[in-house]
């Protein structure tokens, strides 16, 4: 864990950045600090670190990547939310926003942006949050509002299994088609290896897939999709 014990400026804003990747935290608090209103108060790479970091550092806002090591950032989110519900999160990450930002926004997030956007639109996102706004793309808006005027309904089938996950139930998929075997997902998100089982049995039977074959294609399939566009 990495406090900026000098991050005490008058009149600069507080950021706490958590990342599992350090030439990603880096980079970040080098963006951030750059700035003469804003200063990272800490650099950190899990969901344990980062509660810890809260309550010493006490930022003004924490930009959360979804996918750390352990529990995840939606996870983080939840667990910032329950302890100050006044602190705003900005959630980071290369997954698909139509996907993971409605859910970050419901779970309590102030803001979604992707990793290839942060460098142009970081700064305004941080701004506009800590102004009390919430910030998405302009895809996520229109999504967003579509569906809250009842066109969801409409979304291809595909997409519409992914939405009848939950949360844990999507970050299991995720981790399956990274490669990780039952018991290191049990390992990593602290649970049973029962557990993981009933969740990997609820998502073939929502994906309608036939068995555990089919899981590991379709969650492969997935996260080589991601990682192309």
């Amino acid at each position: 864990m990495t406090l900026n014990a000098a991050a005490t400026a008058v009149g600069r804003r507080r950021i706490l950045v958590v990342d599992d990747h350090p030439i990603v935290r880096q980079g970040l608090s080098q963006l951030i600090n750059q700035e003469d209103d804003l200063i990272v108060c800490g650099a950190v790479k899990d969901a344990s670190s980062a509660l810890d970091a809260i309550a010493e550092a006490r930022p003004d806002l924490v930009i959360v990547d979804i996918s750390l090591e352990g529990p995840d950032g939606l996870d983080l989110l939840k667990a910032v939310r329950l302890r100050d519900p006044t602190l705003p999160v900005l959630i980071l990450s290369m997954h698909d926003e139509s996907l993971y930002a409605e859910r970050a926004l419901r779970a309590g997030a102030r803001g979604y942006i992707m990793k290839h956007a942060a460098t142009e639109g970081l700064l305004e996102a941080i701004r506009r949050i800590l102004c009390g706004d919430i910030y998405v793309s302009d895809s996520v808006a229109s999504l967003v509002l579509r569906h809250f005027a009842g066109a969801g309904r409409a979304a291809p089938v595909d997409r519409a299994r992914f939405e009848d996950l939950t949360d844990r139930e999507l970050e299991v998929f995720r981790m399956i088609g990274k490669g990780h075997a039952t018991r290191e997902i049990a390992e990593s998100l602290h649970i049973s290896i029962k557990t993981v089982e009933s969740y990997q049995a609820h998502i073939k039977e929502k994906m309608s897939l036939k068995n555990s074959r089919e899981l590991v294609q379709r969650a492969v399939q997935w996260i080589t999709r991601e990682s192309i566009e």
